[in-house]
């Protein structure tokens, strides 16, 4: 799928073709939806589809090391080369050959105080908890060393990064939340780093949790569980909301979770799409939103 702008594919055919091949180089895109609705599985899908392509960062602030890779396996996605960076920090793993680095904050508990160490000496802001941004930031940069692709600070090649979630990272202070994004956004913006994060959204409020991430974001997808006490089943939708650089398909599209296969499209067909791409892609004009 080309439409004149390099693109990073979400690993799911029909999402992409909705997105016009998938998400520009270098656009970070928020993900948002209550639990269970699938927004892990959509990250894992995007790392799988690019991880023999590029360098992929995936930060799990909720799920362990190990639960990544075997969750991952459910959708016949195998991220088994995937390197732990605790298990890289504390020697276990001494010789590095992947693609793919797993920063999982539980397991970073141990090792944070040697990464705000160096956060410090740089005379960035001290952190307190392996949750907070100064963390994952030098997470995320001792991972590009880790992959070999930064060099006096620059980032040398297309990487994808990939943040799930982004809400423990202001869990003690929710009022600081735009402010520690605005932070995030300006330390890792590169026009070859492309980011994929998500958040929870708060289906009693109708608000992402912290209200902290929507102004970060180039693109948008949310997704919703449908009435559940009222349908008395799981019905599982997405839209895209917005999108930058980019024209995207307008319409709520119905999906589900399937074993093997991870999200699945109900309605629209797929036809459908296709066609709507297809009359799109050869068009050359971004709708900037």
């Amino acid at each position: 799928m080309s439409s004149g702008i390099r693109r990073i594919s979400l690993g799911i055919d029909w999402l992409d073709y909705a997105m016009l091949g998938g998400v520009p180089r270098g656009n970070w895109l928020l993900i948002t939806g209550e639990p269970g609705v699938g927004k892990s599985i959509l990250t894992i899908q995007a790392a799988g589809a690019n991880v023999n392509a590029m360098p992929v960062v995936y930060v799990s602030t909720e799920t362990r090391f190990y639960d990544v890779v075997r969750q991952a396996k459910q959708f016949n996605i195998d991220l088994t080369d995937a390197v732990s960076l605790a298990d890289v920090l504390t020697g276990r793993v001494k010789d590095v050959k992947t693609n793919l680095v797993v920063i999982d904050l539980f397991g970073l508990a141990r090792e944070y105080r040697e990464l705000l160490r160096a956060s410090e000496e740089e005379g960035r802001t001290k952190a307190k908890s392996p949750l907070s941004m100064e963390v994952v930031m030098a997470s995320i940069e001792k991972a590009y060393e880790i992959l070999g692709i930064s060099e006096e600070g620059r980032v040398t090649k297309d990487v994808l990064v990939i943040i799930d979630s982004l809400a423990p990272m202001w869990s003690h202070a929710p009022a600081m939340a735009r402010l520690i994004t605005y932070r995030l956004r300006q330390r890792l913006y590169r026009s070859n780093v492309t980011v994929i994060m998500t958040n929870q959204y708060a289906p009693t409020t109708g608000m992402t949790f912290g209200f902290g991430a929507e102004h970060i974001a180039d693109a948008i997808i949310h997704m919703w569980i449908e009435e559940p006490e009222k349908k008395k089943e799981i019905e599982r939708w997405l839209i895209i909301k917005k999108a930058r650089l980019t024209n995207h398909y307008r319409k709520a599209m119905k999906f589900e979770i399937e074993p093997g296969k991870g999200l699945t499209l109900i309605e629209p067909g797929i036809d459908e799409l296709r066609k709507w791409f297809n009359e799109y892609a050869g068009k050359q004009e971004p709708n900037e939103e």
